[in-house]
């Protein structure tokens, strides 16, 4: 069994090349694969600073990799929203189009939405995204889920109460 990885210098050292190269096979791009194996070691750069991860690691690689996939899992879904908004932006009609400004804070805010509602249990997110976008009301939301009416009260008033909070949490 290799040592344990104690220090960050060390583990960047060791893995770094390896990580970039498993992002690369993931991404077929160098440049977000440097991008994201940088991003990986600022995440356990924190996690250590807050006192989370004390402990040495002795399977280093399996822990990179598991914080690479989120991350790559992060930006194929922003990646998704990019190109689902960019595609609303070109079917409006050109005296439609909001300032580039606008559609920067507009992409900003779906992006915000999109990380909230991934906090959620799946079927809160469901509760609720039947609720907001769909309008179905608890009854239908109970029958479409297979869950009893306060149970679906229950989750579309959990993702009220995570948009509030995130909302008002600044």
């Amino acid at each position: 069994m290799p040592a344990a990885a104690t220090n960050l210098a060390d583990l960047y050292t060791d893995h770094h090349q390896w990580l970039q190269q498993w992002l690369r096979r993931r991404l077929g791009n160098a440049a977000d694969a440097a991008d994201m194996a940088h991003d990986t070691f600022v995440r356990i750069l924190s996690k250590r600073q807050s006192g989370m991860l004390a402990q040495p690691l002795h399977e280093p690689r399996a822990y990179l990799s598991t914080i690479a996939r989120g991350l790559v899992i992060d930006h194929w879904r922003r990646r998704e929203l990019e190109q689902a908004w960019l595609q609303t932006l070109a079917a409006l009609p050109e005296e439609a189009m909001p300032a580039p400004e606008v559609r920067l804070q507009a992409l900003q805010a779906l992006m915000e939405i999109d990380r909230l509602l991934h906090t959620l249990k799946p079927k809160v997110r469901s509760a609720f995204l039947l609720a907001q976008l769909d309008g179905l009301t608890c009854p239908q939301i109970a029958k479409h889920l297979g869950v009893s009416l306060a149970t679906a009260e229950r989750y579309v008033a959990q993702g009220l109460r995570a948009c509030y909070a995130s909302r008002f949490e600044a």
